[in-house]
């Protein structure tokens, strides 16, 4: 019986034997790559960022020959909420023929991008989500978590506090803010607070579009906590730290989680108290000083730590592919599951944990500087050593296998 198979051998000898050339199949000339990331609504001033730190980076690239010799090609869109992050992965990889999917820093979104990409069989590295449980109860094989969990985060402020005696035998009173991530948080911040003797005074839950704190602050008034911890997020911490400032509450204040422009956005005089991130502009490694130089003469302002990341993120992506000598899915989750190291501008590398796909590196607290010892409006928070130390394990922070649901 002839095939299908036999008669393409035949024809294309006979194209030969005519003098007609072959068809050879080839890599297209550019990677295109689908980035989606909050550019509206109360993350997108984090959004911005994470575009111009993606984009620097990818003009680094290209400039230096691209990989492979293919240009790369960023398709970056606004996510704004799951059900339009959901539509646009979607559309990014049938449409628009995108090879991998980046980005995100929603958790809600990241997690329905998570489900395109597995329905997909797309690799997707997952840039600014923190929620545990995308590491957790959710994880799957396609997705690749960059930024540190809210575990990470409790962890590297409550080490702080600690050391500030803020939380053994301390009431304290909470804010949350009241999606997948915020609810994450909460939940690990209080076991780390109860696990060290504070006692829990009281947790309200915040909307995401929430602008007007008065309600919330009237209720920490009445409640008289040795300290206030807040679960917030976005340019919800901005304006609860700017209005607790405003009512003159004396009671100290903390966090486990802010991003530094939502810090900035703040201001002297407005933020005080302990708070954690993943990585800060004046780290004085040469590979921080070379990426912040080179963000200010392009921006004119310092990156924020969702500008590092993301644009970390795509040389990690670039190396992968390097690697791998493509773009191809399975052979780079075989890639980031072999622990290779990757340079993260950090003192120290970082890897993928082959089991729940989370890079393990190192956090930081902060502060706020004495006021008038900022140089200017950038430059007034105060950054603590690396957590964990130089001689304990990276692992240290992070959750252990024993802990989590993840199951591949």
């Amino acid at each position: 019986m002839t095939t299908r198979r036999d008669v393409l051998k035949a024809g294309a000898a006979a194209a030969a034997a005519l003098g007609f050339p072959a068809i050879v199949r080839t890599q297209p000339a550019t990677i295109r790559i689908g980035h989606l990331t909050p550019l509206t609504g109360f993350l997108g001033a984090l959004g911005d960022y994470a575009v111009m730190g993606i984009r620097l980076a990818a003009d680094e690239i290209n400039a230096a020959g691209g990989v492979l010799g293919r240009r790369l090609e960023l398709i970056s869109e606004d996510s704004v909420n799951p059900a339009t992050a959901t539509t646009k992965a979607q559309r990014m990889i049938e449409r628009d023929g995108v090879e991998f999917l980046m980005g995100e820093i929603n958790s809600a979104s990241a997690k329905a991008i998570m489900q395109v990409a597995a329905r997909n069989r797309k690799f997707y590295l997952q840039i600014g989500a923190r929620s545990d449980v995308l590491r957790g109860a959710d994880c799957n094989r396609y997705t690749f978590h960059v930024d540190i969990p809210v575990t990470v985060m409790v962890n590297a402020a409550g080490q702080a506090l600690l050391r500030e005696g803020l939380v053994k035998g301390k009431r304290y009173f909470s804010l949350t803010a009241d999606y997948l991530f915020g609810h994450d948080l909460a939940k690990a911040a209080k076991a780390f607070m109860a696990a060290n003797g504070a006692v829990h005074v009281g947790d309200d839950l915040v909307a995401t579009d929430v602008t007007d704190f008065s309600p919330y602050l009237l209720k920490i008034r009445q409640a008289k906590p040795d300290l206030v911890a807040t679960n917030l997020a976005g340019n919800q911490v901005t304006n609860f730290v700017k209005q607790y400032a405003e009512f003159g509450l004396p009671y100290p204040i903390a966090g486990f989680n802010l991003n530094t422009a939502d810090a900035w956005a703040a201001g002297e005089g407005n933020l005080a108290g302990i708070w954690p991130t993943v990585w800060h502009h004046e780290l004085d490694t040469p590979g921080s000083r070379a990426f912040v130089a080179a963000f200010r003469k392009r921006y004119g302002k310092p990156p924020e730590n969702h500008a590092w990341i993301s644009y970390v993120s795509l040389k990690i992506m670039a190396q992968a592919i390097a690697a791998t000598r493509g773009t191809d899915t399975e052979k780079l989750i075989g890639y980031f599951e072999s622990q290779a190291e990757f340079d993260l501008l950090k003192a120290r590398k970082g890897y993928f944990r082959a089991w729940d796909h989370q890079l393990v590196q190192e956090a930081y607290p902060f502060t706020v500087k004495p006021k008038g010892q900022a140089k200017d409006k950038w430059d007034f928070l105060q950054f603590g050593a690396a957590v964990p130390a130089p001689d304990q394990p990276l692992e240290t922070i992070y959750p252990p296998r024993s802990q989590n649901t993840c199951k591949m």
